[in-house]
């Protein structure tokens, strides 16, 4: 059969799109990334938050339309969405044809073949087992692919469900992450984004101890990876050996994203984050001065219970002082079955997303001085090709994340390919993204 896969919310999510897609290939089905003429159609959802929710229906809707123009045979709906609606979503969403949850993408093969038969499977296995090792068809660019060294997550903040989605934190063991690193590179992988839901836990769980830094000595001795970037860090978790390593390691690079969500103890405290807001000023006064030129990544909470005008302007201010070069900003979002739900003195909708904006533009008088502050330097730039609608070459500082950050668009005297690292000098700055020239 033609099988087609398409993959919403994270990366992590995207990792577990891609080993089903292994399974797939391997049972001998052939698999494309367009609906159209497929006979079965992978949706592979996020459930996170109510924008990521109607992402996925907006989807579903669009894909019953070609099943409805016999142009797509079966929808499979996948992943986090399914894990948190279970079997609502079947009946409100009548066009799907079949559900796995997060515990069971190892059953994919079994699902297609049953909704091709005209099967109803639903499969809901268990989502704090032993991580299955799969392997991968990648859907990242030939030159980089994400490692996922952890599933789930022990966390528990009081606003966000992924530990009810995705189980226990549970690590992968690190020979086997070595591994697959290994074949990575054979691959031709020049960066390597390291993922987890918190990567600072990684080996607690398995080993009884953190092991993160001791995973990033031994990728950083792989001799073709060129580039490590790591996603996410939590505070409380960091500690002085990890900094060190980040800064010795060259191949490390030299952008945390350190997702802290606000800084006014009150609100980290109902949050049930366990860094105070101290501790985070303290953080990152160290990371700036152990890890010369380092770029900060967050992401930020408005309209969380509790929060009044002292804590926003606490929050607003932080981030004025704090200057930190990248950070996501979201209005609260009360998600069914988090603590934050039943939470007292709850914000107006309306006042969370303006007290977001005004971070948001905060956040672009930041970002825009920090792109003003690299004109006429040069930086070693990750080719990732042409952009006919910009009529340049475009790539990614290790300031730029992709799909996440700004690119730097420049021209060249020769052509290079996608995966090649160039030194380019910047010569402007427009909306987050850097303009130069290749040397």
């Amino acid at each position: 059969m033609k099988v087609a896969f398409i993959s919403l919310g994270c990366a992590k999510n995207l990792v577990n799109a891609e080993q089903m897609m292994f399974l797939t290939r391997q049972a001998g089905h052939e698999v494309t990334g367009e609906p159209v003429g497929a006979d079965v159609c992978v949706l592979n959802t996020c459930g996170f938050i109510e924008t990521a929710q109607t992402e996925a229906i907006d989807h579903v809707l669009e894909l019953a339309q070609l099943k409805a123009g016999g142009k797509l045979g079966k929808l499979l709906l996948t992943g986090c969405l399914t894990q948190r609606y279970g079997e609502t979503v079947l009946a409100e969403l009548p066009e799907i044809d079949g559900i796995l949850g997060t515990g069971s993408y190892d059953r994919i093969v079994e699902a297609i073949e049953q909704v091709a038969k005209g099967s109803s499977p639903h499969y809901f296995g268990d989502i704090d087992r032993t991580n299955e090792e799969i392997a991968r068809v990648r859907a990242t660019p030939t030159h980089w692919a994400y490692l996922k060294i952890a599933e789930g997550c022990d966390n528990r903040c009081a606003y966000c469900v992924i530990p009810s989605l995705r189980g226990a934190f549970r690590s992968r063991p690190l020979e086997n992450l070595l591994a697959e690193a290994e074949q990575l590179a054979a691959d031709g992988v020049k960066e390597l984004i390291v993922v987890a839901q918190d990567i600072t836990r990684y080996g607690t769980d398995l080993y009884g101890h953190r092991r993160l830094g001791e995973l990033l000595e031994a990728l950083c001795k792989i001799e073709n990876l060129h580039w490590i970037r790591l996603h996410y860090l939590y505070p409380d978790e960091i500690d002085d050996a990890l900094i060190a390593v980040i800064a010795r390691e060259k191949k490390i690079l030299k952008y945390i994203d350190l997702p802290i969500q606000h800084i006014s103890d009150t609100i980290l405290k109902s949050m049930n984050r366990r860094s105070s807001g101290g501790e985070i000023r303290a953080l990152f006064a160290k990371l700036r001065a152990e890890i010369p030129g380092v770029v900060l990544r967050t992401s930020l909470i408005t309209g969380f219970p509790g929060e009044g005008e002292a804590e926003f302007e606490e929050l607003a201010q932080f981030l004025t002082e704090a200057r930190i070069e990248r950070a996501g900003v979201f209005p609260f979002s009360p998600q069914e079955g988090t603590a934050a739900v039943d939470l007292p003195n709850q914000v107006e909708p309306e006042l969370a997303e303006q007290r977001a904006e005004r971070l948001r533009a905060i956040e672009l008088d930041i970002m825009e001085a920090h792109c003003e502050s690299l004109l006429g330097q040069c930086l070693e730039v990750l080719c990732e090709g042409f952009d006919e609608d910009e009529g340049c070459y475009t790539g990614r500082s290790f300031a730029d994340s992709p799909d996440i950050d700004g690119r730097v668009l420049f021209t060249a005297a020769e052509r290079p390919a996608a995966g090649t690292f160039l030194t380019v000098r910047i010569t402007s700055a427009q909306d987050g993204d850097l303009f130069g020239e290749a040397e």
